[in-house]
């Protein structure tokens, strides 16, 4: 819950009859996330009533060790998260919906530790059919038919073996069970046991079924973290808190987190606390790259060689700030290192590529990446496989700023030498490469990868519509590199961006002799959509 909802809630709290306790003190924890209640005392001061103490609430960590709650109206959701954590529970909260109401039962459940659950699907009178500021509604129900309001309630307080209901507001009859809207008058509560194995991710808005939910997983000992997405890799602060508190159960309330196992993988990669530069474990739209293209064994392949390793990465700095008035997000320095070089003799393996190695290249790579630069190896195929020579820089790969770029131009048929034609690579291969990727980086752990498709020419991608795009481990950007007069560039560019499948981010090349003139930051960033990665050959 949001501070000021916390600071409202404790004070709500205090007002109640309920027994508080004092406040306690602790470091701070990142942005986002919250931490389970104080520790309960031994026990609850009793009430009036001389009825024996009944037995802790028992609690059970999650059946499996992730899991997508998805259910769609706040007493199902409500439900369903005291199931995941309560096996039994003596006293339990039921709240009706509203703000005022929810408020309150969340304070209360999370004092007594118990379990809350919301009865009916339907927003009170007067009330917004949807969450907005300041308010707590109902989400719409997934069916317009089904059980009465209060039916799962009244069905889980029979699981929970339920003897006392606080009520707050004005919620559906509970039969079986005795019922006060005055927490002075539950019978006095043993602290269970509680989790610490278990965190639970939540992004929806603060209707009344999620209040309810955390509530519940608070109580249960849960730590709760607060997500700006439904991918926990997307957030600096998520990544954070996930890496400094891995637990063996995760539990996801919506079901835009799951499918469970997609969630467990990404959850993997956070735990490992990587971070791209910028924050967070996906490339877009948390940044832009600005790059230095070459090799670096000299200026003839571009500006990377013109200059020593520290050099370059000074420049590359130097580059990139120059769009930082201009960006809405982190401008990443970034190296594109020609890895295999089109040749225009075929070389020893005939080829017509020359293969840098590992051994060459692992100290611009290394150096830059501890520098905060991005890294791309740019892989020019000649006659080769532009899978077996990406594969071939795994060892570089498995570093998390490091990222691949393909390019059609210098790719050979059986009998086509360099220079003699462009070339072009089918939409079947990138297919290829871009599944080996992503089941590269899963493999893992590490943060997105970043795939530049270089193109200035619509037949350097055959069969552009069917390239896949949609991999979750794997950002695919299509880099324009037409060089000459602006408006020619500007043809070109308008060329590609349309050709291109629907929702790609696009890069820029700027060449510093071909182009008459060069643009500047601000004529470069001009074009629509504004180009996430810029390149300097």
């Amino acid at each position: 819950m949001r501070p000021a909802m916390v600071a409202a809630v404790l004070v709500v709290v205090a007002a109640t009859a309920c027994t508080g306790h004092p406040a306690h003190s602790g470091a701070p924890v990142p942005a986002g996330t919250t931490t389970p209640s104080a520790p309960l005392p031994p026990t609850l001061p009793a009430a009036a009533s001389s009825a024996p103490v009944p037995l802790p609430a028992q609690l059970h960590s999650p059946s499996q060790p992730t899991i997508v709650i998805s259910e769609a109206s706040p007493e199902q959701l409500s439900v369903a998260v005291s199931q995941t954590f309560f096996t039994s529970a003596p006293v339990a909260i039921v709240s009706a919906l509203g703000q005022a109401s929810i408020t309150r039962a969340t304070a209360a459940a999370e004092r007594l530790g118990v379990p809350l659950l919301v009865a009916g699907d339907a927003a009170p009178a007067g009330a917004s059919a949807g969450a907005s500021a300041g308010s707590l509604s109902a989400r719409p129900s997934a069916a317009s038919s089904g059980p009465a309001p209060g039916d799962a309630v009244r069905a889980e307080l029979r699981r929970l073996g339920c003897t006392d209901v606080l009520t707050v507001g004005n919620p559906p009859a509970l039969p079986g069970v005795r019922v006060t809207g005055d927490a002075a008058q539950l019978p006095a509560l043993a602290a269970a046991a509680q989790l610490h194995d278990t965190t639970v991710l939540v992004h929806a808005p603060e209707d009344a079924g999620t209040a309810a939910a955390v509530a519940t997983a608070k109580a249960a000992g849960a730590t709760v973290v607060e997500t700006r997405g439904a991918d926990p890799r997307a957030d600096a602060f998520t990544v954070a808190a996930l890496a400094a508190a891995p637990t063996q159960h995760v539990v996801a309330l919506g079901a835009d987190f799951g499918p469970a196992d997609r969630l467990a993988a990404r959850v993997a990669v956070a735990h490992t606390g990587a971070q791209l530069p910028g924050g967070g474990q996906l490339v877009f739209p948390g940044r832009r790259f600005v790059a230095l293209y070459g090799h670096p064994g000299g200026a003839a392949l571009g500006v990377l060689g013109a200059q020593d390793l520290d050099a370059s990465i000074a420049r590359a700095r130097d580059l990139a700030a120059q769009y930082d008035g201009l960006s809405d997000v982190p401008v990443v320095p970034t190296f594109e290192i020609i890895a295999t070089v089109a040749s225009g003799s075929p070389g020893r393996d005939g080829n017509y590529s020359n293969e840098s190695s590992v051994e060459s290249l692992r100290p611009w790579v290394e150096k830059a990446v501890d520098a905060g630069l991005y890294v791309v190896l740019d892989i020019q195929p000649g006659r080769a496989d532009p899978l077996d020579q990406a594969k071939s820089y795994a060892s570089l790969l498995q570093l998390p700023n490091v990222g691949l770029a393909v390019d059609p131009e210098w790719a050979l048929g059986a009998a086509q030498k360099p220079l003699e034609q462009i070339g072009s690579i089918d939409s079947s291969k990138l297919n290829e490469i871009g599944a080996w990727l992503d089941a590269f980086t899963a493999s893992k752990h590490l943060p997105q990868k970043l795939l530049v498709l270089h193109q200035f020419r619509l037949s350097m991608i055959g069969n552009e519509a069917k390239l896949k795009t949609g991999y979750d481990n794997v950002a695919v950007l299509i880099h324009m590199d037409g060089q000459g007069a602006p408006a020619n560039k500007d043809a070109t560019w308008k060329s590609v961006v349309g050709a291109a499948p629907k929702g790609l981010p696009f890069g820029w090349k700027n060449f510093y002799k071909e182009d008459h003139p060069m643009l500047t930051p601000e004529q470069t960033m001009a074009h629509a959509p504004k180009p996430m990665m810029i390149s300097y050959q």
